[in-house]
This record gives C-alpha cells, sequence and structure tokens, in this order.
C-alpha cells in the first residue's frame, strides 16, 4: 500500500489526507473519501460513493454510484467511538448499497470477506460478518452482528433479526424474514422464515453430488419433524455425518446458536 496520486483520479474527489489509497485505483466524479480510509490496488469507485472514516477495502474491488461504506453505525448507543469496516477483496458493491461500522457493544469492527456481491440498496448492518461468496440481492437487509456464511443468498426484500446467524450455502427466499438462525443448506420462505425446502438448485450449482443432496433432504426432513427433541435430533444428524461429512455443518449450527434455529 502506498500514499500516491492514483493513475485515475477525477479533479472532483474529494479525499482526506490521511487516506492511503494503492496507484492504480480509479476514483470517480464527486467521490469522498474520508480520514483513516485504505483502499487496496485494482479497485474501481464509480461517481459519488462516499467511504466514511476507519474503513479498509482490501483489492479490486467494484463500488458503483452512491454507495456508501463506513457510515458511522445506526444505533443509538452509538457515541462517535472509533469503529471499523474492514472489506476484502473481490467485491461488487452496487447502487445505494450501505454498510456500517461496528459499535463498541460489538468488538468494534464489521467485516466482509471475499468474492461478495451487494446488489443495489441492500444494507449490512453495524458489526456484521459476512463471509465470502454470498449474494445480497436487491434491497435485502441485515440487522446487527447478524452473521452469514459462505455462499448463502438473500433474495430481493429479505431481512434477518440481529444476532441471526444464516448458514453455508442457504437461500433466504424474496422478503423472508428470518428472527432465528437458518441452517446451512436450506431454502426459507416467509414471515417468519421457515425451511421448507434443501436449496437443491444452489448446491447442485456448487458441485454437490446427488447422493450428498438426498441426505440434506433427509437432514431437512428429521430437522422440520418437530416433535423430535433436539438432544435426539443430533443423535441421528451425527449418525448421518458418518458417511457425508457436510451434515457436520448442521450439526455445528446447532452447537453455536445463539438465538435458535428455525425448524
Amino acid at each position: 500500500m502506498m500514499v500516491a496520486e492514483p493513475s485515475v483520479r477525477h479533479a472532483t474527489a474529494s479525499i482526506h489526507p490521511s487516506a492511503r489509497i494503492a496507484e492504480d485505483v480509479q476514483i470517480g466524479p464527486w467521490c469522498v473519501i474520508g480520514e483513516n480510509v485504505e483502499i487496496g490496488a485494482g479497485t474501481i469507485l464509480g461517481s459519488h460513493v462516499v467511504i466514511e472514516r476507519n474503513t479498509k477495502l482490501g483489492c479490486h474491488n467494484r463500488i458503483s454510484q452512491f454507495a456508501s461504506l463506513g457510515g458511522d453505525p445506526q444505533h443509538i448507543g452509538y457515541h462517535g467511538e472509533e469503529t471499523w469496516l474492514e472489506i476484502g477483496d473481490y467485491n461488487i458493491i452496487r447502487e445505494c448499497a450501505t454498510i456500517n461500522r461496528g459499535t463498541l457493544e460489538g468488538d468494534g469492527v464489521t467485516r466482509v470477506g471475499h468474492h461478495n456481491y451487494f446488489m443495489a440498496y441492500t444494507h449490512v448492518a453495524h458489526d456484521c460478518i459476512v463471509h465470502d461468496h454470498v449474494i445480497f440481492i436487491n434491497n435485502a437487509s441485515i440487522a446487527g452482528h447478524v452473521e452469514v456464511a459462505d455462499y448463502a443468498t438473500l433474495s430481493a426484500f429479505s431481512g434477518a433479526h440481529q444476532y441471526v446467524r444464516i448458514g453455508e450455502y442457504s437461500f433466504l427466499g424474496r422478503a423472508a424474514l428470518v428472527i432465528q438462525d437458518v441452517l446451512p443448506y436450506m431454502l426459507v420462505t416467509g414471515t417468519p422464515g421457515e425451511p421448507v425446502a434443501v436449496n437443491v438448485v444452489g448446491l447442485k450449482r456448487h458441485g454437490f453430488s446427488l447422493e450428498t443432496v438426498r441426505i440434506l433432504r433427509r437432514v431437512h426432513q428429521l430437522v422440520t419433524e418437530r416433535s423430535r427433541s433436539l438432544e435426539e435430533l443430533l443423535v441421528l444428524l451425527r449418525d448421518l455425518e458418518k458417511t457425508t461429512p457436510e451434515v457436520g455443518l448442521v450439526i455445528r449450527a446447532f452447537e453455536i446458536s445463539k438465538r435458535g434455529v428455525s425448524r
């Protein structure tokens, strides 16, 4: 990382002197880049992008016009403390998307990983963790302290209550509202969101075998039989894990849940 003039920096951009910007970063018209911002190589900012203080962007990100990154957390308990936003590499952040910094109520950092796609008007609140290869479709939003695991997809207008975890390879249907954790591999719909099936299309897209998909369908069947106690369910899931290691993600989701699991 170097403090240097980028090869493409529009004359109307406002850049704080403390910002650290790689030489080849492209900065469009009327962008505003705040104090203690870092922007990695190969990143492109469209016009009117706002990156507020204490935000770190990795390499090869694409930020569209009117996106706002690193804004103050929307939290009534926030009073100007030093908090951060960290974003990894190869993310696409489209028009009017917003991602806020953390709060001291969390660990002070909102974290976004690599290869994620945030479509227009999506929102990531304070203290969230978004892992890798996640897709937020238009107007999808998550409240504070939410974790979104690898390869999850949030459809248009879907949302998650604070402290919810959205599992690996899961899919939230249009306008689904989840108030408890979403298990890995599940397709969730409704308000409140419930697992109605396995995310078969997504699993096949990511190379899961037909046999693995069959076992995960059995997992869905077991999970949604609510007459069974959690202890009984975990015994059955651990038995399936012996031949299908992918079931281990489901078991772990139960073990680490803070808000309970949607069944």
